[in-house]
């Protein structure tokens, strides 16, 4: 079972690894670190990630990025206008949610934001189960705090279509401070002041602070805030406008009026923007940026600072809030952590520093921390791993409430009723009780909606409990509900079931010393005893089964296509290369093995198929380049038949002598050996008849010889 994390961020996506010997990033077909979340469009098939990012440029209109902060929204949300500014392709409504409509395999094609990134997380499948040579199908996925129960189950939706399990959603920055925590062995006991720490991320597009609290095996959120518009993207843009600006006075074109010219200007504001964290100054040089001119300019990091002004005078906004719901001052902070790219502008570092009054703490991989935070995660949930006991707490961001029609029975009855608070832990569990006769139905929604991100509708859900009826004696069934906000922060009334008052006898404690000891030992008691379960029909955001299953077989689809033409291309590629191989060997290796008739034959063939591959070859099928380099084997083969046949011959006949020299060296070692035995031998016969001369010279004892 492989254990795996992905933080699935708004430009780049990580995915890291639990192993036996810790939590490793893993790189994926260029060996990069992070992943490019786009998917794009193309005439023969998609490309997905770093493919999608290589040919951006060119194929803007078929390209799309911004996947995790479409998903689960409708058209009409304005926080989807603001992402058309960043997604080249269009945006559509598909069935009241958003899509995009793209040129694939050479008509228009509509994907819903599930579908796309279901396709982005089936490329994430394939780069993890490349490295970890096993098929992967559980991961923990990290969405931003701000998620609502429709964006959540859309991603559930997509990882579903994917072919993934997956074992948690989890907040970002609760991401951050489980990989944080987890590896800490001096936190405080459980009955000691815990340690409180300021989780604040800052990436491409969000910034979120949570205030986290510490002790030995768990972690607790306390309160999170966010800004869902304030991140690198938002620097980058302000950049951009300012030598749009520049470029239209001093060079009189408009980068506005050309889509390919202005993405080239932000990659090139991206760059400088980096440049600027470490640098007092700048340039920017294009080449041929649009009607064949070339533009150059120059910022400092103060005219970037003031270009920033309205963005960072928002910069401690989050963290005033995270503090407020927290009932917390600065000073009550112990450690500052920063991660995400946009922790790296000195500016935003000055001002959250000068917020909390103390030294930020960078201990963590800006970029990697919630990736591995999401791993580890993965390694708790999943049997396979052994993992230090740590509990994680997380809250509910937005008050969620049931409704349900009045009950004709109870005329003053409450008809609505707030269940999960802002703040409340989560997961938990809630039970509702329901005096009813007959069947009935309640809704979930959000409970404010002016908090949601957007002007996302605040339905969560409509739940119908059937086979509620009344009694014998026509009195009310008691229903109760078990509502469940889960690991993934989605809502769900999982359970019904009805109960009856009864009169149990339960015992009754031992009497204390100096009571009366005869008194009884059971006392009768009214309960609720369970007696059968109410069936439940739930409608929610989520897609419809046969819908999901539907998608699914056309994402298979989609991955056997662009197999194939990967397929294609590698054999297209193959055919070009054993033609140069060929020419070449044919003057040089293969020279003495074929005579003038076989070299102009195979000449000719190769010419043949150069031309035919640079002109009509172009978008042939897998079986036809397959065949052209059968062709060229067949005319090939003899020339490459005698070659190997020689080099096999000198093969036999370097074993050969290879043997002949190890049989030499074997009869020598024994001669070596057969004479040192004789030589031994002849010692030791020696040594023996020496002795025997000595015995036989020696008196015999107890003998004297005659004086006479």
């Amino acid at each position: 079972m492989s254990v795996v994390g992905l933080d699935f961020g708004t430009q780049n996506a990580v995915i890291a690894v639990a192993r036996n010997r810790g939590v490793d990033v893993i790189t994926n077909e260029v060996s990069n670190r992070a992943t490019p979340s786009l998917v794009s469009f193309g005439v023969k098939s998609r490309s997905l990630g770093e493919s999608a990012k290589t040919q951006e440029v060119s194929n803007l209109k078929n390209t799309v990025g911004s996947l995790t902060r479409l998903a689960g929204r409708s058209l009409k949300d304005p926080d989807v206008a603001i992402e058309q500014d960043y997604v080249s392709a269009k945006l559509v409504d598909i069935n009241g949610q958003v899509g995009a409509e793209v040129n694939y395999l050479g008509k228009k094609e509509q994907f819903t934001a599930t579908q796309l990134t279901a396709m982005f997380l089936t490329r994430a499948r394939q780069t993890a189960s490349g490295e970890l040579k096993l098929p992967v199908n559980d991961m923990v996925i990290a969405v931003p705090a701000w998620y609502t129960d429709a964006q959540r189950r859309s991603i559930l939706d997509a990882a579903e279509i994917s072919g993934l399990k997956v074992l948690r959603l989890i907040n970002e920055t609760t991401a951050t401070a489980l990989g944080w925590g987890i590896t800490k062995l001096d936190l405080p006991a459980p009955e000691e002041k815990p340690r409180r720490v300021a989780f604040v991320d800052i990436g491409h597009s969000n910034y979120t602070c949570s205030i986290v609290e510490f002790r030995k095996g768990e972690l607790k959120v306390i309160s999170t805030a966010y800004d869902r518009h304030f991140g690198g993207r938002n620097f980058d843009k302000a950049i951009v406008d300012h030598f749009a600006k520049e470029f239209k006075e001093k060079f009189k074109i408009d980068i506005n009026e050309n889509p390919k010219a202005k993405f080239r200007v932000v990659a090139a504001c991206e760059k400088l923007k980096k440049v600027l964290s470490a640098n007092a100054g700048a340039p920017i040089n294009i080449e041929s940026l649009m009607n064949d001119v070339d533009v150059r300019g120059f910022l400092k990091r103060e005219e970037l600072e003031e270009l920033m002004k309205p963005l960072l005078e928002r910069s401690t906004v989050p963290l005033e809030q995270a503090l407020a719901e927290a009932k917390l001052k600065p000073e009550d902070i112990d450690s500052i952590e920063l991660v995400g790219g946009c922790t790296r502008v000195p500016a935003l570092k000055a001002a959250i520093q000068n917020f909390f009054g103390k030294q930020l703490s960078f201990t963590l991989n800006a970029d990697e921390a919630i990736a591995r935070g999401c791993a580890f995660s993965c390694a708790i949930l999943s049997p396979v791993f052994r993992v230090r006991d740590f509990s994680i707490h997380d809250i509910v961001n937005y008050p969620i409430e049931f409704t349900w029609e009045k009950s004709p029975d109870i005329p003053d009855e409450d008809t609505n009723l707030t269940v999960f608070n802002r703040g409340n832990v989560m997961p938990s569990t809630k039970i509702l009780t329901f005096y009813r006769k007959q069947p009935f139905d309640l809704e979930a929604k959000y409970a404010k909606p002016d908090m949601l991100p957007g002007k996302m509708n605040p339905w969560i859900g409509r739940f119908s409990v059937k086979g509620v009826k009344a009694d014998a004696a026509n009195d009310f069934m008691i229903c109760k509900l078990k509502a469940r906000l889960n690991l993934h922060g989605v809502l769900n009334v999982e359970q019904g079931y009805y109960v009856e008052d009864q009169e149990v006898e339960e015992p009754i404690p031992e009497p204390k010393e100096g009571e009366d000891g005869d008194a009884p030992k059971t006392r009768k008691v009214k309960k609720q005893v369970r007696k059968g379960d109410l069936p439940i029909s739930s409608a929610t955001a989520s897609l419809e089964q046969s819908i999901k299953d539907q998608m699914a077989e056309k994402e298979i689809a989609m991955v056997m296509e662009d197999k194939l033409v990967a397929d294609t291309e590698d054999k297209k590629n193959e055919l070009e290369s054993y033609i140069y191989e060929l020419r070449g060997k044919i003057e040089e290796q293969y020279a003495e093995f074929a005579n003038e008739d076989e070299k102009a034959k195979l000449r000719e063939k190769l010419e043949q198929s150069e031309d035919w591959l640079y002109e009509d070859g172009e978008d042939a099928t897998k079986a036809v380049y397959v065949a052209k380099i059968e062709e060229i084997r067949a005319v090939a083969g003899p020339i490459v038949q005698r070659y190997l046949d020689k080099v096999e011959e000198e093969r036999q006949a370097v074993l050969k002598q290879q043997e002949e020299a190890a049989a030499k060296k074997r009869a020598e070692q024994e001669a070596a050996k057969q004479a040192e035995a004789e030589k031994k031998a002849a010692e030791e016969a020696a040594k023996k008849e020496s002795q025997d001369a000595e015995m036989k010279d020696a008196p015999e004892d107890g003998k004297t010889e005659d004086p006479q």
